[in-house]
């Protein structure tokens, strides 16, 4: 059993070797269209309204899963058109390191939303801040430090490039908690808004033009 774990495991990363080109491509209209929707999410919710903890927290878990079926489906016809199937053992590998983080913000924002509609007290608290400030604007940068970690992991089976990302993402959403903002009732949403848009929208935008102005050539052979 050792030792046909240890093959499978040597032909996967083999096989996510040859293939770091095509992982490469696939990956550049994903991050263009997370951060696509990222950036008309935040200006749609911030628009409507959508300004209580727990309406803000469960419109951005509904946007997550929209994101994650929009990258399952650009995967799907990647696969596809290279006659791959989806769920190979490389996908099986990304999705594994990817998964963890994910869910931990996914339970998290869920929990957060339940105690506020409960009226629980929750963890996320000090003395002079406001409930709903660390759930429209603490909570969305746990989310992105979670998110960075979830996509550095995946990066280890990926080009170097989104481990650079993720670390980008951990660093950007731990520089959010020293920023000198003024942590009352005011301007929370705006906040909340405005960092889920550039975190999941604009960085994301940016990365996926980048992977498609920096694409190689593909060789005819």
């Amino acid at each position: 059993m050792n030792d046909q774990w240890a093959a499978e495991n040597l032909q996967t990363i083999r096989t996510l070797m040859e293939r770091a080109a095509l992982y490469r491509r696939a990956l550049a209209p994903v991050m263009t269209v997370t951060g696509v929707i990222g950036m008309g999410a935040a200006l749609a919710g911030w628009k409507a309204g959508i300004d209580s903890p727990p309406q803000f927290i469960l419109y951005w878990l509904c946007v997550a899963v929209v994101t994650v079926a929009a990258g399952g489906v650009l995967i799907r016809r990647q696969a596809l058109q290279q006659a791959e199937p989806f769920w190979s053992p490389p996908m099986r590998r990304v999705s594994q390191a990817l998964w963890p983080g994910l869910v931990a913000g996914l339970v998290l924002g869920f929990l957060v939303a339940l105690a506020h509609g409960r009226g629980w007290s929750i963890g996320l608290s000090a003395p002079g801040v406001s409930p709903g400030y660390l759930s429209q604007v603490g909570l969305p940068l746990i989310w992105v430090i979670l998110y960075g970690c979830a996509v550095h992991a995946a990066g280890f089976f990926m080009p170097r490039g989104v481990r650079l990302f993720g670390w980008a993402l951990i660093v950007c959403g731990c520089a959010g908690f020293f920023l000198p903002v003024p942590q009352t009732e005011v301007g929370r949403v705006d906040l909340g808004y405005g960092l889920m848009g550039v975190a999941f929208g604009l960085l994301h935008t940016l990365y996926g033009l980048y992977l498609f102005a920096t694409e190689k050539p593909r060789s005819n052979g």
